[in-house]
């Protein structure tokens, strides 16, 4: 049997809600490092470590038990007591966290010698409560004061900081446990330990967090009991609620489950109107935030297993659309936003991501989210909800999106503080010439006109169920213009492909990137060019083995280990799977579908993280991780999501009562049954299996006659 490297980071992250841990494996956060206990973006605890008589302790095992838990396992190093020296590897020390809005902590040690053993134990921590865009970029200035305090009698320590109305605050109380009272000094909360042969010695650490004056407690109980914690039982609900799957390809299953499992921990509870509602979390760790494209993009994926995540998201991001300009915060009337955040940078508006509405196509997203919402849910007051909101979207897109009326969509930032790149591609070095420099601005990306062009025809039809025939009309003349457009101005004959972008000056920018492949899933291809598309994708300088790479590797500027100039992001490959299905290239979306899913398994858990290095496969090869890539994340996660309607060709229409199926199942996932697929307020069960070169289809369960084959390039015709 050939050997599997399995790859992962080097640390343990868990969360819940906007409350993140990273630490090393050990349990430890060393300082200096982007390690911490962060709360609201801001970095609450900055170092930890444990220590026996002033020696730190060997790891024996650690990880995540859940995502919102870790349990760690060590061992001492030998040392000197009063009573004698403590041999190596006769104490056991193992640490138990839940985080659950603050963190709980357990610290269990046993004495495994068959002498007593008396010593100090030692838990140091500190905060410098840095704000999180600071730690990242590892440029921390610190602006406010911080204030420690002891209680003594009630064994709290209590950490401040201050700036001026900004506050944050750490409370720590020890817990129930046994032995001694607590004693801090010296930055160190101390435990004089004595055990016998065999005996145990327990003591839980609480850390409540404060913002401002509202105050978020931990729980109190003990880390073990944490699969049992009602947020367990929450995700495992959920779990139980979303689209489920069956088949006999493992690999897959895997891939699938995970996508699962993260989307569940990834729900981030944000208030609505008048209620909370959930929507997905963009990535751990440094992502636990609204965002406007990642979260559309998430719901996108996400429909045929959770068309609630939409709903949530329409309903947010409408709050927050922009209603005036505000050049520091690239915000226009009508557009959405980019990112918003709630550190110190934030609240004194030393960043504009109060929130920060630097990014070209989470309008159109927008759009395109509403209208495959009401698509599988068949509920029309959606869209009245959030019409007015879709309407400005689209002026926004004449108007703004269009900064110079070519009839073609460019972003140039206005803010001093603003982002270079506003497409999903937002790195500052992502959208280069054929040379490797910078491209001049204002840019036209070549898959904002599709999000564009696809967002219209949705709109369009839209209008029509709400019987405005002439504004339905005058947007697919709109849709139709720019299709022509589109495919005579940025097709180069030449090259025989498609423009990544325009400049400035309207000249085509020749860089061969994985953009052109999102155009597919937008419709805006030529279909008498898709093919060449489709092919150019597949060549060796862009298909990695592993998937399509952002950026072809013959390209001066490729680096595989590179953001966004080399490296591989499931979430791309999605969309692009998405649009080889829809213009009939069956075998190339199976290639690309397996490709990731053999990344998948290759990575511990399962868990597809954010991006991956672009380096070409081979037989003794494996994915290598990008150092820093967010895991879990959203649309990594729901990756498998989204290859698998591809792959069954599922096409959701609850306001005509139809579900829609295109299966092309590949030889290497011969069988997959849907089990709770939803449209509107139907459930389906449906198994799909391969017979010959032909994927036949059963339902299950659900209305028989609502499961219709048609192929999927006939939908959008």
């Amino acid at each position: 049997m050939a050997f599997k490297v399995q790859v992962g980071p080097a640390h343990i992250a868990i969360h819940q809600g906007q409350t993140v841990l990273l630490t090393e494996t050990d349990g430890r956060i060393s300082w200096p490092s982007k390690g911490g206990l962060y709360f609201r973006d801001t970095r609450v605890v900055s170092a930890w470590a444990i220590y026996a008589n002033g020696e730190q302790w060997d790891l024996l095992n650690g990880g995540a038990v859940a995502p919102q838990a870790a349990r760690i396992f060590l061992t001492n190093r030998g040392f000197a007591t009063e009573d004698g020296p403590v041999a190596a590897r006769t104490l056991g020390l193992a640490i138990g966290r839940q985080v659950d809005g603050g963190m709980h902590e357990d610290i269990d040690i046993t004495n495994n010698s068959q002498k007593p053993v008396r010593f100090n134990l030692e838990v140091a921590m500190r905060a410098d409560f840095a704000d999180i865009f600071e730690v990242k970029g590892e440029n921390i200035v610190r602006r406010g004061h911080i204030v420690t305090s002891w209680s003594a009698k009630k064994e709290i320590l209590r950490i401040t900081y201050r700036n001026a109305d900004f506050r944050r605050e750490v409370v720590v109380r020890t817990g129930d446990g046994d032995g001694a009272p607590t004693v801090y000094a010296n930055g160190r909360l101390s435990f004089d330990i004595a055990l016998k042969p065999g005996q145990a010695w327990h003591r839980c650490l609480i850390y409540d967090l404060v913002d401002g004056s509202k105050s978020t407690r931990s729980s109190r109980e003990c880390t073990y009991s944490s699969a049992k914690s009602s947020h367990s039982r929450d995700m495992d609900e959920w779990q139980r609620k979303v689209l489920k799957i069956e088949t006999s390809n493992e690999e897959f299953y895997r891939c699938y489950s995970q996508g699962v499992q993260d989307m569940a921990a990834l729900r981030l509870p944000l208030q609505g109107t008048d209620h909370m509602v959930f929507v997905p979390a963009a990535g751990l760790p440094w992502f636990v935030a609204l965002f406007g494209r990642d979260t559309l993009i998430v719901s996108l994926q996400t429909m045929i297993v959770y068309p609630e995540f939409a709903a949530g998201t329409l309903e947010v991001l409408a709050q927050y659309q922009a209603t005036e300009r505000d050049d520091y915060r690239d915000a226009e009337p009508g557009k959405i936003l980019h990112e918003l955040r709630y550190g110190e940078l934030a609240h004194f508006k030393l960043i504009p991501h109060t929130p920060y509405y630097g990014t070209a196509d989470a309008t159109p997203l927008y759009l395109i989210a509403l209208h495959a919402a009401w698509k599988a849910t068949g509920d029309r007051t959606l869209i009245e909800r959030h019409l007015s909101n879709a309407e400005a979207c689209l002026t926004w897109i004449d108007k703004y999106g269009d900064r110079d009326g070519d009839g073609f969509q460019e972003y140039q930032t206005r803010s001093a503080a603003g982002y270079e790149n506003m497409a999903w591609k937002d790195s500052g070095d992502s959208v280069m010439y054929p040379d490797g420099t910078p491209v001049r601005g204002p840019k036209a990306l070549c898959e904002l006109q599709g999000y564009v062009y696809d967002a219209w025809l949705r709109m369009a039809e839209i209008y029509e169920a709400l019987d405005n025939k002439r504004r339905a009309s005058r947007l697919r003349t709109k849709a139709a213009v720019l299709f022509k457009q589109f495919n005579e101005v940025f097709w180069d004959e030449k090259s025989g492909f498609y423009a990544f972008a325009l400049d400035g000056e309207k000249k085509k920018v020749l860089s061969v990137a994985s953009n052109v492949g999102q155009c597919l899933w937008s419709g805006i291809i030529a279909p008498k060019r898709a093919a060449v598309v489709v092919k150019r994708l597949m060549q060796k300088d862009m298909w990695s083995g592993w998937g399509i790479r952002t950026l072809s590797s013959d390209h001066p500027s490729f680096n595989p280990y590179n953001y966004q100039t080399g490296a591989v992001w499931p979430h791309d490959n999605s969309l692009i799977v998405l649009g080889m299905r829809r213009y009939g290239f069956d075998a190339e979306a199976a290639a690309l579908t397996r490709d990731i899913s053999g990344a998948a398994s290759h990575f511990l858990l399962n868990q597809l993280p954010e991006l991956y290095a672009g380096l070409q496969r081979d037989p003794t090869g494996f994915p290598v991780q990008y150092l820093g890539a967010n895991v879990p994340q959203a649309w990594a996660a729901a990756t498998p999501f989204a290859l698998l309607q591809a792959i069954l060709g599922l096409q959701q229409d609850a306001p005509g009562g139809k579900l829609y199926v295109d299966p092309a199942l590949p030889a290497w996932l011969p069988d997959v049954k849907l089990i709770d697929l939803r449209l509107g307020r139907r459930r389906f069960d449906i198994r799909f299996w391969r017979d010959g070169n032909t994927t036949l289809f059963e339902v299950l369960k659900g209305k028989h006659s609502a499961v219709e084959r048609k192929a999927v390039s006939a939908l959008y015709k």
